[in-house]
C-alpha cells in the first residue's frame, strides 16, 4: 500500500500550493529554451506543475501513486494551454527515464525529497538533465514540525488517537538523513544555492482536518472507526484557539537549487 493511500483527493483540495515567489524563482533558475522542459517528481495532484505552466510548455509529471496521478490529470488537463505538452507517468522517481532526446531544464522535487533514494535519484538525473539544467528541492514545514500554539494542539490530538510516534502510512516515519544541502553537494549537482520564502496562511478548522487527511501521518484510514470522534475532538480543541473562526500560520519554503559545477556547452541537449 502507498504511504499516501487514501489521501489524494484531500491533498488536491487542502494542501497549499507553492507561492508566486517560488514559481518566479524556479522560472529564473531555468535556461531559456524552446520548448522549455519541466520534470516534476512526486507530482502528487499536480499543484507544482499547475503553478509553473505559465513558464514551461513541455512537461512530464511523475508519481508512484496512481490515485495522485488521477487527481493531477483532473487538475491539469482542463487548464492546459493548446501550445503545451503534458505527459503524466506512473513511475518511481529513481527509475524514471525520459524518452530519448528529452532533457529537462528544471527538475522539481516539492515536498518529496525525503521519500526518495536521494543519491540514486541524483545519479540518475545526471544521465539526462540538460547541461545548464537545475534540480530544485523545496518544502515548507508540515503540521508535525510547526510550532504555533494551535499546531501543537492539533498535533497533540493526532497523537491521542495514533500514538506518540509519527506515522508514515501503515508504518513508522523514518528519521531524516543528512541535510538536503549536504546530499546535493555530494552529487553531480554540487553547485547549490539556497533561499527561504516566507508564507502566511489562514486556516479554517475544516481545512485543517482536510490537510491532516492529506498527510502520511494522519491519513483517513489510520483512524478506522474513530475518525468522526477524532474530528469532534480536534474541533473542540481548536475552536478556543481561533480568531473569528480562523487559525493563522507563519510558514516558509526552504528552496535549494542545484546545478552541475561546470555545465557542458553542448547545445544539442536543448
Amino acid at each position: 500500500m502507498s504511504t499516501f493511500a487514501g489521501t489524494a483527493s484531500y491533498y488536491r483540495r487542502f494542501r497549499p500550493g507553492i507561492p508566486h515567489e517560488l514559481a518566479r524563482l524556479l522560472d529564473q533558475s531555468a535556461p531559456e529554451a524552446s520548448p522549455r522542459r519541466l520534470l516534476d517528481l512526486g507530482t502528487g495532484p499536480g499543484t507544482v506543475v499547475h503553478a509553473l505552466l505559465p513558464h514551461f510548455d513541455d512537461v512530464f509529471a511523475i508519481d508512484a501513486d496512481q490515485a495522485m496521478l488521477t487527481e493531477a490529470d483532473g487538475l491539469l488537463r482542463p487548464t492546459l494551454p493548446p501550445t503545451h505538452r503534458l505527459q503524466i507517468r506512473h513511475a518511481l522517481a529513481e527509475d524514471f527515464m525520459p524518452p530519448d532526446g528529452w532533457h529537462p531544464h528544471v527538475v522539481t522535487c516539492g515536498r518529496v525529497f525525503h521519500w526518495l533514494d536521494q543519491p540514486r535519484l541524483l545519479e540518475r538525473l545526471d544521465e539526462y538533465v540538460a547541461p545548464a539544467g537545475t534540480v530544485a528541492v523545496f518544502s515548507d514545514r508540515s503540521l508535525w514540525t510547526s510550532s504555533s500554539t494551535w499546531q501543537q494542539a492539533a498535533r497533540g490530538v493526532v497523537k491521542e488517537f495514533l500514538g506518540e510516534e509519527r506515522r508514515a502510512g501503515d508504518g513508522p516515519f523514518s528519521p531524516p538523513g543528512p541535510p538536503y544541502e549536504e546530499v546535493l553537494h555530494r552529487s553531480p549537482f554540487s553547485d547549490v544555492t539556497s533561499a527561504v520564502i516566507p508564507v502566511h496562511r489562514a486556516w479554517t478548522i475544516t481545512q485543517v482536518i482536510g490537510y491532516l487527511y492529506s498527510t502520511s501521518f494522519a491519513a483517513p484510514h489510520l483512524f478506522g472507526d474513530d475518525r468522526r470522534t477524532f474530528e469532534r475532538r480536534l474541533t473542540e480543541t481548536l475552536v478556543p484557539l481561533t480568531d473569528e473562526g480562523v487559525l493563522l500560520e507563519d510558514n516558509a519554503f526552504t528552496v535549494l537549487t542545484a546545478r552541475r559545477p561546470s555545465p557542458s556547452e553542448d547545445r544539442s541537449w536543448t
